[in-house]
């Protein structure tokens, strides 16, 4: 062991457990200004970590004694379902004094985890001007930008000097801490650009404020859906960009915390629709709850199922002829699917370019297609020639039957790639034509349909190949 390692297990052995630490002073009978005093030197997040470890008396303990800053810092660290819990055992004007510090859009993600009655009484015990906020905020659906903005930024007026807007500035800065961006609206509150923090601190007092304006700085409206605004927000590298109302007055501003947020629950309703859902599950939903998201699905996909057991139906024929291509039917139908699924994965994927031309949709539809077909073409000759060395060894058939029975695999193996590549390119580029999430076609109903191309594929061969031209039995 060298001396880092020895340095490193050395400090690892030293290192304080702040959980009990802090379990211990909330558990003294120390007076509060002496808890508090002591409480100070831990970060925010291990005091939020043992929260959860406390009991309910205990926490309102803590409540009682921590300033609401504490508190407001300690809420950044919680999920909204979280700190709805912890806001709820909190005496109202506690609760109230808490909420008015947190960023607006915070606030209201978590009153929003809080039944009605308590939620109206906090708010209402809040500032008027806070309230005004929080019910701008709250006034948009969850899934439109505007839910996701703050009200914390520096906004300064057009006809101000450079002096005049450097002491607007240290004004705000005393309730605004998102301060390396200044909005500038004119007179009528409409918004008119922005400016760079550094260049106002270096402008020269006789310079005009308006050279200082960037007025292409990228904005968003407060009513445009968050999926729609991700990809804009995402070709700028800016930390906060403002949104507007549809009069083009500033309402607020979007972080990059709010965007990688944003960027995360698209990606969780995505997975979720993968799987065939309407919606992310938690683990505090109902039983009826969840079913209602999966049902739709899956009474769709059973309709589907049904269809293809009728086709099988059709060729029940065949199957009675030739009752060991049925020892086959799931390879056929697995690799579809599982080549169905790879083309959606890309095109999805792809898709996330808006600017896409129609020229280059079509440039993805023919690769897909091309390496499902070379792909189909390579499995379905090696399958040709194992399966046939199967089927003659391993069953005992004759050399001519095995090698037509592999035959007519390989070739249903190729087509069905082939097919199903096309199928899961084709679908999510029809599903975002149509302006539906093409998430939706993912998953269940792709490899439903993918089974389908299959079936036909497999078993239309089969009596074609086998059975009328071949005359096999």
């Amino acid at each position: 062991m060298d001396n880092k390692e020895i340095l490193h297990s050395a400090e690892a052995a030293v290192k304080p457990n702040y959980t009990a630490e802090i379990i211990e002073i909330l558990r003294s009978n120390a007076a509060p200004k002496a808890l508090m005093y002591r409480l100070e030197d831990y970060h925010a997040n291990d005091i939020a970590d043992v929260l959860s470890t406390l009991s309910e008396n205990e926490r309102k303990k803590f409540y009682r004694i921590s300033s609401t800053d504490m508190l407001a810092e300690i809420f950044e660290f919680f999920d909204e379902e979280d700190a709805g819990v912890y806001l709820k055992e909190m005496d109202v004007r506690k609760a109230a004094a808490v909420v008015s510090k947190l960023d607006t859009d915070t606030a209201v993600e978590i009153l929003r985890s809080i039944e009605k009655e308590k939620r109206s009484l906090i708010i209402d015990a809040v500032d008027i001007d806070v309230q005004k906020e929080i019910k701008l905020i709250a006034s948009f659906d969850e899934d439109e930008i505007g839910s996701r903005m703050t009200t914390n930024c520096i906004i300064i007026h057009d006809n101000m000097t450079i002096k005049e807007a450097m002491n607007e500035l240290v004004r705000q800065a005393a309730e605004n801490d998102n301060i390396a961006t200044l909005f500038v609206i004119d007179d009528e509150e409409e918004y008119n650009g922005a400016i760079d923090l550094k260049d106002l601190i270096t402008a020269r007092s006789g310079k005009p404020l308006s050279s200082l304006i960037a007025t292409s700085f990228p904005y968003v409206y407060a009513n445009e859906q968050t999926s729609d605004c991700i990809e804009k927000l995402k070709d700028y590298s800016e930390s906060i960009i403002p949104v507007l109302d549809e009069s083009n007055k500033l309402l607020g501003v979007i972080t990059a915390q709010n965007i990688i947020e944003a960027v995360d629950d698209e990606m969780g309703e995505d997975y979720a629709r993968l799987a065939g859902l309407t919606a992310e599950e938690d683990l505090n939903e109902t039983l009826i709850q969840s079913m209602k998201k999966r049902l739709p699905w899956l009474l769709a996909l059973l309709v589907l199922g049904i269809g293809v057991s009728t086709v099988v139906g059709v060729f029940e024929k065949v199957v009675a002829q030739l009752t060991l291509i049925m020892a086959f039917q799931s390879l056929i139908l697995d690799m579809a699917g599982n080549v169905g699924t790879q083309s959606l994965a890309v095109t999805i994927r792809v898709m996330t370019d808006e600017k896409l031309s129609f020229k280059q949709k079509m440039h993805l539809v023919i690769k897909e297609v091309r390496i499902g077909l070379f792909n189909g073409l390579l499995l379905g000759i090696l399958s040709f020639f194992f399966i046939g060395l199967y089927i003659s060894f391993v069953k005992g058939k004759e050399t001519f039957f095995s090698f037509a029975v592999s035959g007519c695999i390989g070739v249903s193996l190729m087509i069905a790639m082939l097919i199903s590549s096309a199928v899961g390119t084709l679908i999510p580029l029809f599903f975002k034509k149509i302006k539906v999430d093409p998430a939706v076609a993912s998953g269940p109903l792709i490899t439903t349909v993918n089974d389908l191309v299959a079936v036909i594929s497999y078993y239309g061969i089969s009596w074609i190949l086998l059975l009328n031209l071949l005359h096999l039995e």
